[in-house]
This record gives structure tokens, C-alpha cells and sequence, in this order.
């Protein structure tokens, strides 16, 4: 089973706090009724009323809410294939894995933050396909271009800082790198999103990113990390961290570069975004959507069906049951006197 909005499980959370509530307003009525009168003579006035009423009223409409939940979480099980017309533009992540890009300047760190906005940016095509280049000192590739945004955040999902052993920040092959995985030939249709904290330690950069725009590449730029500088951690197990220094013993220092973004993203028609410390891709996303759809032709496609119906109307039904079902039991007493 699959859910199409798993965030919604959360609410389950408050089922609890629902339960505490109940208990409190129960012993709040009840100490009130003991300030109106005696309980012997409250149960005599009313002689239909049952906590297991209440109760019961109680667990079907909490029944109800964690069904409700259940169905804004949209649960999906059965497979059926479908024809899919795609439409969109090829989309290729470079994502820069060098050591600076564990400074902790964003939490948890530039890395994993990045990782994380990009599987929602992943989230947000719509027909798009989207492959990933992964770079530092060298550069290769992680996902070839794809329409299985699945597989394309599994393969995120695994990008570690130490894959790569040659230490450093190729801008300029990555660039060149992203520009091969480009499998059209055509002049258009061809996004690269780099994300960097711009220490380029090539200086071929720009030219780079001038030959991907003679290829139709249009490069979005995503600058990470703060401009006033931060320590590179390095673990050393155990839960250890140590500050990476030069060989003089000087605390290394990682800060965003813009500078050189800018130009590649100016080079290659495209724009450069401050992410900073506070990084979202749904800016690119937005610019990506305006732009001219190459047709993929039709696909099959395996897709999850929809099965929430059935939990929207058995949480109805609790509620209606809830909503009938009355406190109090009707009974038909002849007068007897006085209460004894």
C-alpha cells in the first residue's frame, strides 16, 4: 500500500490528545453536577443517562477521525496500466557531494538539505524527465534522464559526500558532463539545475557553460550555504566531529560563492537563485513550466489506483452513527411519590 499524501499520517498523532480531552470533559461534568446537587439525586432526575452512552459516542467519533485521516492521506493499492501521453522538457540535477557541502551552516547540513529539496523539486514534474549528476573534484553520472521519478529518488536517496575521492569542486565538468547526458539532439527542451555552494576550483566554468548554451542548455543555478563562511566538519566516529584545517593547522572556512553562478547561469540563458540557508526549488520549477513541451509520445504506465473511497464512507458512517446514537436510554416510569 502506498499513500499519495503521507504527510496527513501525522494527524494520528492528536488521537491522544482527542482521548485527554474526552476523559477531561467528562470529569468537568462531572464535578459540576456534584456542585448542582447529590449524585444519588442527579441519578434520579435522570435515570436514562449511561456512560457507556457517552462512551460509546466518544470511541465512534474517534473512530471517525482516524479514519478520516486515513483518507486525506489518499491510499493507493492495486496496479493498472494506463496510455500516458508525456509531455515536457529534459531536466538534469547536478548536485555538487564535495566536503564543503557537509557545513552545517543549513540544517542538517548543505548536503542533505539540498538532497531533500530536490526530491520535492522531483515531486513537482509533471511529465518532465529528470536525470542526476552528482560532482566534485570529477563528476559522473547518478540517474541517466528518466520518467521514473521512483527510481530517479532512490538514486538521490543514495548520494554520499564520499563517493568521490578527488576532493576539489569541478564546475566545469560537471557542466560538460550534464551536457552529454543530454540524449536529444535538438537545441531546446534541455534544463540543467546545478547546485553548489560555488567554490570552483577549475576556472573553466564559464566556458562551459558557453558551449552547453550553443547546445540548447538552458543552466539554473542554486547558490548554497552562507557568504560569511563556516568549518567543514569531518567524522571520525563514535559520534566525534573535528573541524577539517590546512596543513599550517588554520581552520578551513567554506563560504558561498555567487559570483561565479551568476556568470555560468548568464552564459547559459538561465538564472541564478540565492538559496543562502534557506533553499526551495519551487522558484526553478515555476520558470521550467513556462517553457516550450517536447512531446515523448505515449507510455505505459503502472499506477497505484485510488482506493480511499471505501475508508470515506466508513468514516461517515461512524459519524452518522455518532451523531444518532443518543445519551440517554428513553424508559416509561410511573409515579411513584417522593424520592426516597
Amino acid at each position: 500500500m502506498r499513500f499519495g499524501n503521507v504527510e496527513y499520517l501525522w494527524l494520528w498523532l492528536l488521537t491522544p490528545a482527542l482521548v485527554a480531552f474526552f476523559m477531561w470533559a467528562y470529569q468537568r461534568r462531572q464535578r459540576t453536577l456534584r456542585r448542582f446537587a447529590d449524585m444519588r439525586l442527579v441519578k434520579k432526575l435522570t435515570p436514562g443517562a449511561r456512560v457507556e452512552r457517552q462512551a460509546a459516542k466518544w470511541l465512534l467519533f474517534i473512530g471517525f477521525f482516524v479514519s478520516i485521516v486515513f483518507v486525506l492521506a489518499r491510499p493507493r493499492f492495486g496496479i493498472k496500466t494506463e496510455m500516458v501521453e508525456r509531455r515536457g522538457v529534459d531536466v538534469m540535477v547536478a548536485l555538487d557531494i564535495s566536503k564543503s557541502m557537509l557545513a552545517r551552516d543549513i540544517v542538517p547540513n548543505r548536503l542533505d538539505r539540498a538532497k531533500h529539496e530536490i526530491d520535492r523539486f522531483i515531486d513537482l514534474l509533471k511529465g518532465d524527465r529528470v536525470g542526476l549528476i552528482v560532482f566534485a573534484g570529477e563528476s559522473f553520472v547518478q540517474c541517466p534522464l528518466t520518467l521514473d521519478y521512483g527510481a530517479a529518488k532512490m538514486f538521490l536517496d543514495a548520494v554520499d559526500s564520499d563517493w568521490i575521492s578527488l576532493q576539489g569542486t569541478a564546475l566545469a565538468d560537471a557542466i560538460r558532463q550534464s551536457t552529454k547526458a543530454f540524449e536529444s539532439l535538438k537545441r531546446k527542451h534541455k534544463v540543467l539545475v546545478l547546485l553548489s555552494d560555488g567554490e570552483d576550483h577549475e576556472g573553466d566554468a564559464i566556458a562551459a557553460a558557453r558551449e552547453a548554451a550553443k547546445e540548447g542548455v538552458r543552466i539554473y543555478t542554486v547558490g548554497i550555504g552562507s557568504e560569511k563562511g563556516v568549518p567543514i566538519p569531518i567524522s571520525k566516529g563514535k559520534g566525534t566531529v573535528i573541524y577539517k584545517k590546512d596543513r599550517n593547522g588554520n581552520l578551513v572556512m567554506t563560504r558561498l560563492n555567487p559570483v561565479i553562478l551568476e556568470k555560468i547561469a548568464l552564459e547559459a540563458n538561465g538564472s541564478y537563485f540565492n538559496a543562502g540557508t534557506n533553499l526551495d526549488l519551487k522558484r526553478i520549477y515555476t520558470e521550467i513550466a513556462r517553457m516550450e513541451k517536447r512531446d515523448f509520445g505515449m507510455n505505459k504506465m503502472s499506477v497505484y489506483e485510488e482506493r480511499y473511497q471505501v475508508f470515506l464512507l466508513f468514516a461517515l458512517a461512524l459519524l452518522l452513527l455518532e451523531f444518532f446514537l443518543p445519551e440517554r436510554v428513553k424508559r416509561k416510569e410511573e409515579w411513584r411519590g417522593r424520592f426516597e
